[in-house]
């Protein structure tokens, strides 16, 4: 598996556990971190020292930032 590969597996288990944290649909929790940028900036950006936390602390952390650039106007 190359480094790219697992970037993008661990973007679709936070996809995935964000969804099930939030009772929404992955594809509707996708749209919300494409559009809000954080899937570039924070989840594959970041994917070195994020890989290494918790399960809890990263989806926690996704959470967060997400809310943060909803209030900042970054809806979709």
């Amino acid at each position: 598996m190359t480094y790219d590969d697992k970037k993008i597996e661990f973007a679709v288990f936070c996809i995935e556990e964000v969804a099930k944290r939030l009772n929404e649909l992955p594809e509707n929790v996708y749209r919300k971190l494409e559009c809000s940028g954080l899937m570039d900036d924070f989840i594959i950006g970041c994917y070195d020292a994020l890989h290494t936390e918790s399960r809890e602390h990263i989806v926690d952390d996704i959470i967060e930032a997400l809310r943060n650039r909803e209030k900042g106007g970054a809806s979709c």
